[in-house]
């Protein structure tokens, strides 16, 4: 058994978590709301240590990642829990341990994970397909005692942790993708069973700590898509990040509870038009078709990484500069001169 961190008693029977906004009050043999989380034997315990329940290598743009070292690979893992309940989960298998518990997974040491990114020789690794951050204490083990050298690690998260917790971590992680799922509270508490204000006070934090961060918003029809609600998330990350932060737009299909049609591809263009008033980097992903997703220069429009699919090449910078103009290009790219 591996004991959590943040969390203390409350009485002989019960302890309060303090990983995320919840706070949940866990009695002894039950688990919090992310199932993963159980107050045993006198100790909050991270049932999920270890245990993955996905391995896979992925392009990193499918995180989805553009200015982060892109048409590179990144090896992806994957355990079990979250604490978010969102009614269109297309993960709900693993992340609301639907048929599956950690007991039923794999389990892996940091060690052999370490070897496992030294096999396949690649140097970018993320936590991704359920909530990593309850998977918190074997992320922060594996960061700070194994992670082997030149590896970078990437968490594609719903932003839902409390700041103490996220402040530990921020050192060993290289770049975030953050699902900024609405800007409205309501939607938050309805869709999702969170509240938005800790998530934007993660996407906050991050940018503070200068690593790297993309958003990604889900659209769904009738439910987080008005225009006006829209534009106030647009204006918010442009005025907490400048006109360089990426942002995409994914499209929803239904999946888990929701069963609503698919997002409009016409909403999906009327909000990017709509965010790139405030910032450079607007994707449309996630679509089933074939849309425009290639990079370009803010300052002189020329292409700089064009994109069919996964398949990426970068074509007109220097660096992280047009090779046209001179412009800086905000993100991580390896040197391609």
């Amino acid at each position: 058994m591996q004991e959590a961190g943040y969390y203390h008693k409350l009485s002989e029977n019960s302890v309060r978590c303090n990983l995320c906004p919840h706070q949940c009050i866990i009695s002894e043999g039950k688990p919090g709301l992310c199932r993963v989380r159980s107050y045993q034997n006198g100790m909050l315990i991270s049932n999920n240590y270890g245990k993955l329940s996905a391995i896979a290598v992925d392009p990193v743009e499918k995180k989805p990642l553009y200015h982060f070292y892109p048409g590179e690979n990144i090896l992806s893992i994957g355990s079990v829990g979250c604490n978010m309940h969102c009614t269109n989960c297309q993960n709900q298998n693993i992340s609301q341990c639907i048929g599956i518990s950690a007991e039923q997974t794999n389990s892996y040491t940091q060690k052999e994970l370490a070897a496992m990114i030294r096999n396949k020789s690649i140097q970018l690794l993320a936590f991704t397909y359920n909530e990593p951050i309850v998977f918190y204490e074997f992320i922060y083990d594996f960061a700070t005692r194994f992670q082997p050298g030149g590896t970078e690690c990437v968490m594609v998260t719903n932003g839902y942790i409390m700041q103490e917790p996220l402040k530990r971590l921020l050192p060993y992680i290289d770049a975030f993708n953050v699902d900024l799922k609405s800007y409205s509270n309501t939607f938050y508490k309805k869709i999702t069973g969170a509240t938005l204000k800790p998530v934007l006070q993660t996407i906050e934090t991050i940018l503070k700590s200068h690593k790297l961060i993309e958003i990604t918003y889900l659209v769904i029809p009738g439910l987080n898509d008005d225009p006006k609600e829209f534009r106030k998330l647009a204006e918010f990350l442009g005025k907490i990040a400048g006109r360089s932060q990426v942002l995409h737009l994914s499209r929803y299909f239904p999946g888990y509870k929701m069963k609503l049609p698919p997002t409009p591809l016409t909403i999906l263009q009327e909000l990017r038009e709509i965010a790139r008033e405030e910032l450079d980097f607007v994707y449309i992903g996630n679509t089933g078709e074939e849309f425009d997703t290639n990079t370009y220069c803010p300052g002189c429009d020329k292409m700089l990484i064009s994109r069919n699919y996964y398949h990426t090449t970068i074509t007109g910078m220097t660096g992280n500069r047009c090779s046209s103009c001179g412009t800086e290009i905000h993100g991580k790219f390896r040197n391609n001169d």
